[in-house]
């Protein structure tokens, strides 16, 4: 049976610790683990804003407005569709059951793109500069 899942909660990441090394041991892995981690930053800090095409490699309120109004457009069609197909009290049809998961799933990807942004910018990889 196949699922969906409509919320934006993303599950912690699992990193295996192991509490049986002596002291020194923990901290060479820990330091080593620290410049992967440090690794990973630096080139989400100089890969994402060239993906994105932001010549001056920061984000800015217009940026998150679009996604915005674009997550929120969606979630409006698909909320109005909804309302569209059940307005005679009967049980929607199979194509407009797909229909309404079609607009469902892109109002969920919308969002997770806010989110992601969003996430962009709390992690360091992009600056946020505010309009003047």
């Amino acid at each position: 049976m196949a699922t969906s899942v409509t919320s934006s909660y993303r599950r912690p990441r699992d990193h295996f610790e192991p509490t049986d090394l002596d002291p020194h041991e923990q901290r060479r892995l820990r330091g080593q683990l620290e410049q992967i981690d440090y690794t990973a930053f630096l080139s989400n800090r100089e890969v994402i804003p060239q993906v994105l095409g932001l010549g001056a490699k920061h984000a800015d309120p217009s940026a998150f407005q679009k996604l915005a109004v674009a997550s929120a457009t969606a979630r409006a069609r698909w909320i109005a569709e909804a309302l569209r197909m059940t307005e005679a009290g009967h049980t929607i049809r199979p194509d407009e059951a797909r229909r309404l998961q079609e607009l469902r799933l892109a109002f969920d990807e919308l969002t997770e793109a806010y989110e992601g942004l969003r996430r962009i910018v709390e992690r360091g990889y992009l600056p946020y500069r505010h309009a003047d």
